[in-house]
C-alpha cells in the first residue's frame, strides 16, 4: 500500500499526515487526528453525519479520499466554535431543541454553517435544500430549520 504525506489546514491549524492511498477523509480525521465529532453513520454518502467543509463546501467525508484533500482547508464540527464560545448555529440549534439523539447534529451544523457562509439570510426553501443530504431520524427538521433561521439573525 502506497502512503502519501499530505498537508492540510484543519480548523485553522496546519497538519501534515501520512495516509494510505485508500484512506477516506473521515477515517483520517477520526483515527489519525482525533476529530471524532465527525460521525461515521453509513460510510456510503447517504446520511450526512460525516459532513465537513472542504474549501468552504460541505462534503461527505466518507466519500472522498484523504489524498484528494492535499492542500485543502477542512472545517469539522470542532472548528465551528470560536475559542470555546459556541458559534451562532451551535447556540441556535441548542436553544431551539433541534437536537434529540444528536448523532446527525455535527453534519447538520456543518451543512448549515456552509449555507450561512454563502447566504447569510436563507429562505426556508434554501435551508431545506442545503440540508437535503443530512438524514435526521428524530427531529422532523422543523426545529433544525428554525435554528438556521435564528442563527442567520444572530450574525
Amino acid at each position: 500500500m502506497a502512503y502519501h504525506k499530505i498537508t492540510l489546514t484543519i480548523n485553522g491549524e496546519p497538519e501534515q499526515v501520512d495516509v494510505p492511498s485508500n484512506m477516506t477523509l473521515l477515517k483520517m480525521l477520526r483515527e489519525r487526528l482525533g476529530k471524532t465529532g465527525t460521525k461515521n453513520g453509513c460510510a456510503a454518502g447517504e446520511c450526512g453525519a460525516c459532513t465537513v467543509m472542504v474549501n468552504g463546501e460541505p462534503v461527505n467525508s466518507c466519500m472522498i479520499l484523504a489524498v484528494e484533500c492535499d492542500g485543502s482547508e477542512i472545517v469539522t464540527v470542532e472548528g465551528l466554535s470560536d475559542h470555546g464560545s459556541l458559534a451562532p448555529i451551535q447556540e441556535a440549534i441548542m436553544e431551539s431543541g433541534g437536537v434529540q439523539c444528536g448523532f446527525c447534529t455535527p453534519g447538520i451544523l456543518i451543512a448549515s454553517q456552509a449555507l450561512l457562509n454563502r447566504n447569510p439570510n436563507p429562505s426556508e426553501a434554501e435551508i431545506r435544500e442545503a440540508l437535503v443530504g443530512n438524514l435526521c431520524r428524530c427531529t422532523g427538521y422543523v426545529r433544525i430549520i428554525e435554528a438556521v433561521q435564528a442563527a442567520a439573525q444572530m450574525v
